[in-house]
C-alpha cells in the first residue's frame, strides 16, 4: 500500500516555510498532497502562515493581525520570497491542498473561497479548533476536514466525530494502538505528523496509519518501501 505524503508547509526542510517556492518544491518532488496555514491579515486578506506573529519566519516583527497585506507583503519570507494569499498557492500548484485554519473567522474567509472557485473536492480543511472545523462543514457542504491534535487521548475520536471530521492528524510521538483503534472503529482516516526519520517511518507502518506530513520530500521515495 502505497503511503500519502504530505509536504508540512510545502517542504520546509529545504525551503522557507509556507512559501511559493516551497509549494512548488513539494509539487516536483511528486509529494501527493500539499499542507499550509491560513491567518488573517488586518484588512481581510488570506495570508500563507504558520504563527499569528510573523517573527520567526520574517524580517519583520508583530502579529500579522495587526499588518495590512500590503505590510505583509514588503517582508521577506526566506530567500527573498514574499508572504503568499492562499488565491496565489492555488495557481502556483495543482497539487491537492491541505488547509489549516487557526479560527473561525478564517474558516469564513476560506468558505467563500472554497466556494466561489468550486474547490471542495480539492482542499480539505484541518484545524486544531473542533469550532473552526464544525464552522467550515457548514458553511461548505461536502468539504473534507480534518481535525489536528498534539497533545491528545482518546477523546480525540469523539471529538472528531462530533465536528463532522473524517480524519485525525495526530502527533506521531503521542500516538497508541488504542487512538488507532478506536479511530478505526469511527471509520476516520489517520495521518500521522511530523513523520521525518526512518523510525518515524516504521511508526507509520506498524500503525498502518493512512499517510504521513512531512517536512522532507525523499519520505516520498523511502516511504514506498519501508517495512
Amino acid at each position: 500500500m502505497n503511503l500519502l505524503t504530505i509536504g508540512h508547509r510545502g517542504v520546509m526542510g529545504v525551503e522557507p516555510e509556507n512559501t511559493l517556492r516551497s509549494f512548488v518544491a513539494a509539487q516536483e518532488a511528486g509529494l501527493d498532497a500539499i499542507e499550509l496555514d491560513l491567518h488573517l491579515s488586518k484588512d481581510g486578506a488570506l495570508v500563507v502562515m504558520h504563527d499569528a506573529d510573523v517573527d520567526r519566519t520574517t524580517d519583520g516583527t508583530g502579529p500579522i493581525a495587526e499588518k495590512t497585506l500590503a505590510e505583509l507583503r514588503a517582508l521577506d519570507a526566506g530567500r527573498g520570497e514574499r508572504v503568499p494569499v492562499f488565491e496565489e498557492v492555488l495557481e502556483a500548484v495543482q497539487a491537492p491542498l491541505q488547509a489549516e485554519i487557526k479560527d473561525v473567522q478564517a474558516a469564513r474567509a476560506l468558505a467563500e473561497i472554497i466556494n466561489a472557485r468550486g474547490l471542495a473536492a480539492r482542499v480539505e480543511v484541518s484545524s486544531f479548533h473542533d469550532e473552526a472545523v464544525a464552522e467550515i462543514a457548514r458553511l461548505v457542504p461536502g468539504v473534507r476536514t480534518a481535525l489536528v491534535a498534539s497533545r491528545y487521548g482518546t477523546d480525540v475520536v469523539d471529538r472528531a466525530v462530533a465536528v463532522g471530521a473524517a480524519t485525525v492528524c495526530l502527533n506521531i510521538r503521542r500516538l497508541t494502538l488504542e487512538i488507532v483503534e478506536r479511530a478505526r472503529a469511527a471509520d476516520l482516516r489517520i495521518i500521522g505528523w511530523v513523520v521525518n526519520t526512518q523510525d518515524h517511518l516504521r511508526l507509520v507502518r506498524a500503525f498502518g496509519l493512512d499517510g504521513a506530513t512531512t517536512d522532507h520530500p525523499d519520505i516520498k521515495r523511502t516511504g514506498r518501501f519501508t517495512a
